[in-house]
Parts: C-alpha cells; structure tokens; sequence
C-alpha cells in the first residue's frame, strides 16, 4: 500500500468515533468521499454521454407498440401489411369533405390529387387507394378518404402521421376539409397531447414541489439537492432510452412515466438521507465522515431496500405481453435504478463537500440538527394510547373508499382522449357522420380465397355489421382474401367485443378478424388475464423483500396488506371520477363511463411501489428502534418521531407532483394523476401514518418475532448503528 491510500485510510477511520464501525453501505460513503474526483468524474461522464441524447427522445422513442403480442388480431394486421398494399390497421385514411357540392368535382378534386401526390412521395407509405364509389366516397358524395397504406410496422406509422399531418391540412382550401385519421393518427395526436400536458404539469409541479421542499428542508441549498439529483438521473435515463431504442422499440410514455415518477422518488430518496445527515452531523456532533457513514448504513439502507421494492413491483408489468407496457415499465425502472445510483453515490459526496453549507439560506424557525419531531412523537403517544379508535376510523375511510370498486368497468381509450380540434378526431367524426356509426372502427378479415364466401355470408348475417365489401385478393401468390366489415356500432361500444367473438367462432377456421378495435378488444382481453398475474407477483415479492429487510414475518404481512387498501380505495376514487364522472367539469374532460383497461395493471404496480416505499422507511426505522431497546412502545414511537415528518413531507410532494398531472390536458394524464395522488394521498397520511403505527402498537413485540429456522435462512440486515 502507497504512503497516500494509507494516510487517506487513517484519517477516514480516524474521523470515527471509538466503538464505530460502518456497515458495508457506511464505507461506500467512506470511499465515496476518498475518491470524490473519480466519483465526479464518472457522474459528469455520465449526465455528459448520455445527456447528448436525451435532446432526441421526443422524436426517436415510438408512439404505438398498444397491441397483445401472440393475438389474432396482430397476425390479421401483419397479414394485411404484407399481401394487400399496406390495407391494415395502421393505415393512414385521409378525410377530404366539402361544404359545397360533390368532393369529386371541382377544387375538391384537385385537393385530392394533391393529397394523392402528396402520399405516394412518402417511401413510408405503400399503396395509395383512391376514394371508391360505395366504399369510400359517401352517399351524397360530400366526403372522401383516401387510403395510404402501411409500408412500415406500426411505431414508424406513427411517425409517419406526426410528419404528414400538418402538410395534409394545409392542403385544405375555402369549402374543402382535409383531415388525417386512423389509429396511427390517434396515436400521433395522443402523444403530441400528451407529451404538451406532461411538460406543462412539469412546469407548474416544479416550484410547487421546491415550496414545499424549502418547508420540508428548512433551507434553501438543502431543498436544491433532491431536484439537482432527480435532474441527473433523468437526464442519464433519456439518453439510455434513446440507445435502447435502437436495439428494441420504447413507448414514448415511457419517459413520461419516467419524469414523473423519478421526480418523486428522487425527492422522497434524498429527503431521507439529508434529514439524517444533519441529525448525525449537527444534531449529534459527529465527524463529516462518520455522518456519512451513520446516514448510508441506515437512511441508506432503507432506500436501498426502498428501490428494490419499487423495481420489483415494476418488473411484474413485464409479465404483459405488450411492448408498450413492457417498454413504459423498463423505462421507470432504468430511471429510478440512476436516482437511486445518484443518491447513494453522488448524494453523499456532496453533502459531504457542502456539509454545514446545507442550511445555507435557511428559515429563522429551523433547526438544523433537529432528527426528532416532537410533534410526531406526540403523535404516536396518541396512537399509543388509542389505539383502536384510531386504527378503526382509518379503516373505515379506507374501506368506504373502497367500496365502489366492485363496480369499476374498463376498456380501452376511445376518441374522447383527444381533443376536439384534433385531426385525428375531427376526422373520425367526419367518417362516423358520413359513413356510419360503426366506419371509423372497421375490422379487417383475412382468409384463405377458398373460405371467402363462406366469411361474406356470416358477415352478411350477423346483427352487428352494418355491411361489408367484397373479398379483395391478395396482390402476392399467397392465395389469401380481405373482407372489410363495418359494425352497427361506434368502436368504443361494448356490444362490438360480443360482435368480435361471434365473428370469430362462426367465421370459417382459416379467417382471422383484425382491425384497430380487435386489436383494443385483444389488449383488454390480454391485461383483464394478466392483471390478477402481475398482482399476486408483486404482493408475493413485496411481502419476501419486507421478509428479508426486516426479518419479521407477522409485521411484513401486515405493511404488505396495508399497501393493499390505500390501492383500492384509490381505484374506488377513480371509479366515481371516471366511470360516473363526478368531478369531470372541474378536472376538464369528458367521461368516457369507464377506466381505460391498462389503469389496473399498470397503476396497482406504481401504488404498490410508492406504498412500499413508506412501509420501508417507517418500519426501518422502528426496527432500528426496536435493535436498540427491544421495546415495541419505542419501536413505534420512536418510528413517527424519526420518519414521520420525512415522510409527511415526501407525501405531500409526491400529491403535489401527482395533483398538477391532473390538471393537465389528455383523459390518461389526469387518470394517472388522479388515481396515484388519491393513492399516495391515502397511503401516507392513513396507512403509513396511522394504521401501520396502530399494527405495530396492537402486535407488540409478535410484530418482531422471527423464528429460528427463517433467521438462519434470511441474509442478516440490521438498521441500528454505533
């Protein structure tokens, strides 16, 4: 060993207090701070290398990717790509309607020969059908559309629409609408939406967000940290979105999951780690580095256990055959694996470097050393001494919350997520007017030619189509026929999924039935099966890395199911929201009478994710408690006066960055918002900081107990210090 690392070793350990040891995360804080230009070096290459991409993220990640893998109606739009000209579902359908007289004559004529040029110039697009009498010119011959075929998958589409739209709609002239729709087109709109609301709920949920951290922290370079942090790791995980990208197709929503999901939990992560910084540091005299060390062996312990807990009930999404959801699930785990990599690693440096610099701006009535609450420790007398009244009374709030979930419906998104002045939606409501009800949500039947008029003669019969073309044959020698059909009823019916599975057990066994509403009923179908698959994994491995972090099976079941009520009730909020539409003219938006399909599944993975977030740090810290005296009255007490401020000021940012998604523009941003602030709204301020102190109160020291056998088993995890 060189003459340097050995002083450098001396005078960290020198720094310790005698009798103290850091844990391994202690002396990851010790090293941290030993080599602090390497650990900068590498965090500035990092936000440097791959911040150069995070600029292309808006265009490079895709817009579609909505599909169950595997299903028919995937295989009847691959089957419609590749044999007739691009006609599938992703096919871009160009509405031109006049206000006076025929489309066909005059300047409509011309702007649909402009239209027409203007398509087949797109090497994305394949075949270019004309407006057919019959088909595709209305009865009054007001409207028109023209057919752009799919020439590539669906994320490119999608693209596709994004740069087409704008020119298409400048082609319109005095009397003369020209309007893109289809499902690449809602998809384009919804994302160009959804991306202007996420910026704009970003905007206002930022000095929101520093308000409260300036209350919460007390000074203002303290309330600066989580946000610098939060920043690093966001910026890192969009370049890494965009390299991924390359190799496998990521859903832009994926990084607006991200943002906001990062923001929080990078908040809630430094928000632990400081508070106990300053309460080694200033409040019990002890070294820089000896603070650093006490705060990663225990704060960073917690958070620690706290982001494996959120990346398991992440990875349970992947369970959906999707590529959407699997792509938004990876992409919130990749962001908060760099927030939690930036607040074990680069956190500590740097309140190591500022150290008492951290209550540089503070506010008069702050101390800076402060760890305990009083308030809080008053609080948990209370509970102590009440136990059952107030354990009682939040339960019932919860459950009667609750409640209305029996009756929540899900479906997936109609046109009612766009906006009215949508091209998409505009389009749609042309094509309905003058087509049909059931025309904006044609399905798509391919068969082999042998089974064609056994198909037209089913189709001709059934109740729900309207009517349907005759067999097109295929342009290559694969022998197939295209028949489109037009249900009775607008796509987001719920009568056309019964039409669906009718056609598809009377229709001939060769003929697959496709088409952007097969495909929406096929992803429900797939979630409505996947949901009951990705909650049993996420309560079995959020209950087994509770088991392991705690060593304590009784209060591990208890802070599992605990996470399961501030869910439901969350759920049974949406549904009154949502489903009856109590609360739309307020929040903007108009009812669709349903929850869209993906909210269950996805949602009740990022509540549970959040919930055991608090469950980590209020019962580390009781456990810590309860190493040090062995008593359970301690153990509780100690638990709220410790981490209850913590995490009623995680709370109360985490509802205040969920909250301003609510307000913003889109149907699903508002779901989301909604659901996950009611959710953390509940879970905080009920479960956490109620119910599960009144568990810990009412089991006693059971709470704790752990048989040998497990003991022996489980890795050892201890929580106390010194």
């Amino acid at each position: 060993m060189s003459t340097t690392t050995t002083s450098r070793a001396s005078s960290s350990t020198s720094d310790f207090a005698p009798g103290f040891r850091p844990g391994p995360l202690g002396r990851l804080g010790v090293w941290v701070t030993d080599h602090a230009k390497l650990v900068t070096g590498v965090w500035l290459l990092l936000i440097v290398g791959l911040g150069a991409f995070a600029p292309q993220v808006e265009h490079n990640l895709s817009g579609a990717g909505w599909q169950a893998d595997g299903s028919e109606s995937v295989a009847a739009r691959e089957l419609a790509q590749e044999s007739f000209g691009g006609n599938a579902s992703s096919a871009i359908q160009v509405v031109v309607h006049s206000t006076d007289g025929p489309v066909t004559e005059g300047p409509g004529a011309e702007v649909l020969a402009q239209v027409t040029r203007m398509l087949e110039a797109e090497p994305r697009i394949a075949d270019v059908v004309q407006p057919m009498p019959g088909a595709t010119i209305s009865q009054d011959g007001s409207t028109a559309i023209v057919l752009a075929g799919a020439g590539a998958d669906t994320n490119e589409m999608v693209r596709v629409a994004t740069d087409l739209k704008g020119d298409l709609q400048d082609l319109s002239v005095e009397g003369i609408q020209v309007n893109p729709t289809g499902s690449s087109l809602l998809w384009s709109d919804f994302n160009e939406a959804n991306l202007e609301a996420m910026l704009k709920s970003e905007m206002v949920s930022w000095p929101v967000t520093m308000a409260i951290l300036v209350l919460a922290f007390g000074a203002l370079v303290a309330a600066g940290l989580p946000l610098i942090l939060t920043l690093a790791g966001l910026v890192a995980s969009a370049g890494s979105l965009v390299l991924i990208n390359e190799l496998v197709p990521v859903s832009i929503w994926a990084m607006n999951f991200a943002m906001m999901f990062a923001l929080a939990l990078g908040i809630d992560y430094a928000l632990f780690l400081v508070v106990r910084y300053r309460a080694s540091r200033m409040g019990s005299g002890n070294s820089a580095r000896q603070a650093v060390a006490e705060t990663m062996d225990t704060a960073g312990k917690a958070v620690l256990l706290s982001g494996a807990t959120v990346l398991v009930s992440l990875s349970a999404v992947m369970l959906v055959p999707s590529p959407s959801f699997r792509s938004m699930a990876g992409g919130i785990m990749l962001s908060v694996v760099f927030v939690l990599a930036a607040t074990l690693t680069l956190l500590p440096l740097v309140l190591f470097k500022l150290d008492h610099k951290i209550n540089k701006l503070s506010l008069p009535w702050v101390t800076s050393g402060e760890h305990r609450s009083a308030r809080f420790a008053a609080w948990g007398e209370r509970l102590w001494k009440r136990p059952v009244v107030w354990g009682l009374g939040s339960l019932i709030v919860l459950l009667a919350l609750a409640a209305p979930i029996i009756g929540l419906k899900t479906a997936m998104p109609s046109i009612k997520v766009l906006p009215e002045d949508a091209s998409a939606r505009i389009g749609y409501d042309l094509v309905q007017d003058s087509f049909g009800e059931g025309a904006p949500g044609t399905l798509q039947i391919v068969m082999k030619g042998s089974d064609a008029e056994a198909a037209s003669a089913v189709l001709s019969s059934d109740p729900g189509i309207a009517g349907a073309t005759p067999g097109m044959p295929a342009a290559d020698d694969s022998g197939l026929v295209l028949i489109q059909a037009v249900p009775t009823v607008d796509p987001s019916d719920p009568s056309l999924g019964d039409t669906v599975d009718r056609l598809r057990a009377d229709l001939p066994a060769s003929a697959l039935v496709g088409g952007a509403p097969a495909e929406n009923l096929d992803l429900k179908a797939q979630l409505d099966e996947s949901t009951p698959l990705v909650i049993g994994v996420v309560l079995v491995l959020g209950f087994l890395l509770l088991l392991v972090a705690l060593q304590a099976p009784l209060i591990s079941l208890l802070g599992t199911l605990a996470s399961l009520l501030s869910t439901a009730a969350a759920f049974g909020v949406a549904r009154l929201v949502f489903q009856e539409g109590i609360g739309a003219d307020f929040f903007g938006f108009e009812s669709q009478g349903f929850l869209d399909a993906w909210a269950p599944v996805f949602f009740f993975a990022m509540i549970f994710a959040i919930a055991m977030d608090y469950t980590v740090f209020l019962l580390a810290s009781a456990k810590e408690h309860y190493e040090h005296s062995g008593d359970p009255k301690d153990a509780m007490v100690g638990s709220l006066a410790h981490s209850g401020r913590v995490i009623f000021a995680a709370g109360a940012v985490m509802v205040a960055v969920f909250f301003t998604f609510a307000l913003s523009g889109p149907l699903p941003p508002k779901e989301m918002g909604i659901v996950l602030g009611v959710a953390v709204l509940l879970d905080a301020f009920l479960v956490r900081l109620v119910l599960l102190p009144v568990m810990l109160r009412l089991t006693g020291k059971a709470a704790w107990w752990s048989p040998a056998w497990l003991r022996r088993v489980l890795p050892t995890i201890t929580f106390s210090h010194g």
